[in-house]
């Protein structure tokens, strides 16, 4: 399974691009001009123009690239950021569960990264990792726990 999942990981190309969204922000700007080259992303921006707290218009904007300004859109990953607050304390803003050590924080994450991916259903009998053709099953938590890796 980690042989397959690094396989798949691979720096994005002239035609294989990453397709990059954000908000407004222009750290990400900068960091993503440092990481990859630029003409092998697409980098769109939705900046959310509000009025008295309530968002009244959005504008698009292409960074990198040529994403299709229709699919520049933040929502999902808007979603899922509530998903990982809702769902693990430590990374709720003001709180007494907050992590204290950045590997605590790290393996909270990693593991509900395995959960989403591998355990939580999407619809009928498939997971993400399904989907992706990572695995063939729905896993439980007894598999994770008594999963042995080999070893070359």
């Amino acid at each position: 399974m980690l042989t397959q999942v690094k396989q798949r990981i691979a720096l994005p190309t002239f035609s294989y691009r990453l397709e990059i969204r954000s908000d407004g922000n222009d750290d990400y700007t900068k960091a993503l001009g440092e990481l990859f080259r630029t003409d092998t992303i697409n980098y769109g921006q939705l900046i959310k123009i509000r009025e008295k707290g309530h968002v009244v218009d959005k504008t698009r904007s292409i960074v990198y690239g040529s994403p299709t300004l229709d699919d520049i859109e933040t929502t999902d990953v808007e979603n899922f950021n509530g998903i990982l607050r809702e769902r693990i304390g430590r990374i709720v803003r003001k709180t007494k569960c907050y992590s204290k050590k950045i590997e605590c924080l790290s393996n909270a994450i990693g593991l509900f990264q395995f959960y989403w991916n591998f355990m939580h259903k999407l619809h009928g009998n498939s997971t993400p990792a399904i989907e992706e053709r990572i695995t063939t099953k729905i896993w439980t938590w007894e598999n994770l726990l008594h999963y042995k890796i080999k070893l070359n």
